[in-house]
């Protein structure tokens, strides 16, 4: 029987995501249950390492990588070691790290579900900006590009999710208090991704990121800080009422960085539909593929299978035929795109592409999304 997962999700790092998990985790302890500190970091505040004082630490193992010329020691979780240990309650902090090369697994998420899948419960943090799907928006939001990601669908199949709220005025004050970076780097952070209108957008980003997953489930709010949410058991429990008719949503890619931007769109799209989705791939046939294609196609293919979604590779002279031979085989309900290309030469004169498939698919929805970084780049 896999253990219970219970994830504490935070807008940014200095909420507390840490200090809840370890609160929670010592109140496990004194009710007689077996926990240990799979990983833990404190960043050096006095008050996170006071909290786990007593808790069992899994020591760290020590992983060299490199070429001879630039070897590197870093101290990862010890996955085999946990596993050993089989306690009843682990705490792994940080679920969005990417492992030292030669590990078990490339990222620690994939070393938790390896945990859980052992019987053992797990109780671990993220920030919001690591979600795969929310990539490009917090991107756009606060000009920084977040490289670590975690799959959304950690999320949704979560026993419960921890909302670890704390309003932006709050975090800029521990901030300048020091208690979350040391002082000579708060005001850099203060004027960088801690912006308080960045952190105003994260905080509300992560109350819909729960709302959103959560939906008619049952929402209980513990006090002023955490909002949690209950999530198998409910699921569970609706298994026996009538179902709608499933929505499918097919979304037309290119092998491009903008059509990573489009996949992203396409997948909040059918969280919020409750639809299965379709990724698109239209390539002209017999023409050859560049290196720089081969790679774009394989990002395309490891962001579909990290977001769950189904890609599809197809050739065809007619973008527009294929999408909608595609579209009726897969029984498509609703159909998203990024801006059509402005055609050139006599191709102005043609149908553009969204009016064709309103027209060939009648009765499907049509969404075509927008370019925000176009946008902020003629602001």
């Amino acid at each position: 029987m896999a253990g219970r997962h219970k994830l504490f999700l935070g807008m940014a790092a200095g909420v507390g995501k840490t200090y809840r998990m370890l609160q929670e985790g010592q109140a496990e302890a004194e009710s007689g249950r077996d926990v240990v500190l799979g990983y833990l970091e404190t960043h050096d505040r006095p008050e996170t390492t006071a909290q786990a004082a007593g808790l069992e630490l899994v020591p760290r193992r020590r992983v060299v990588h490199g070429t001879r010329a630039a070897r590197v020691e870093v101290e990862e979780m010890d996955l085999p070691a946990i596993l050993l240990r089989a306690p009843e309650l682990c705490l792994v902090d940080e679920l969005a790290h990417t492992n030292a090369p030669g590990q078990e697994h490339a990222k620690r998420w994939e070393d938790v579900e390896a945990v859980l899948d052992a019987g053992i419960d797990v109780y671990s943090t993220v920030n919001v900006q690591h979600l795969e799907s929310l990539n490009d928006r917090i991107s756009e939001l606060t000009g920084t590009r977040v490289r670590e990601t975690v799959p959304d669908a950690l999320l949704v199949r979560a026993d419960e999710v921890v909302l670890v709220d704390l309003t932006p005025e709050a975090l800029t004050a521990r901030l300048r208090a020091g208690k979350v970076y040391a002082r000579e780097r708060a005001e850099a952070a203060l004027n960088g991704f801690f912006k308080i209108e960045h952190l105003g957008v994260l905080r509300e980003v992560a109350l819909r990121q729960v709302a959103e997953g959560v939906g008619s489930q049952r929402l209980v709010r513990e006090g002023p800080a955490p909002l949690s949410a209950t999530r198998r058991e409910d699921r569970l429990a609706d298994r026996g009422a009538p179902q709608a008719v499933g929505e499918r949503l097919l979304a037309l890619v290119r092998p491009e960085p903008a059509g990573q931007r489009v996949v992203r769109r396409a997948w909040r799209s059918s969280q919020r539909l409750g639809a299965e989705l379709d990724l698109l791939c239209v390539r002209t046939p017999g023409a050859g593929t560049s290196e720089a294609d081969r790679i774009a196609l394989e990002s395309l293919r490891r962001l579909a299978s990290v977001l769950g979604a189904h890609l599809l590779v197809e050739e065809g002279d007619d973008v527009a035929d294929v999408a909608v031979r595609v579209a009726r085989e897969r029984g498509t309900t609703y159909v998203l795109m990024g801006m059509p290309r402005t055609p050139r030469g006599l191709g102005r004169l043609a149908e553009v592409l969204p009016m064709t498939l309103l027209r060939r698919l009648p009765g499907v929805d049509l969404r075509v999304v927008a370019d925000r970084t176009a946008r902020a780049e003629e602001e």
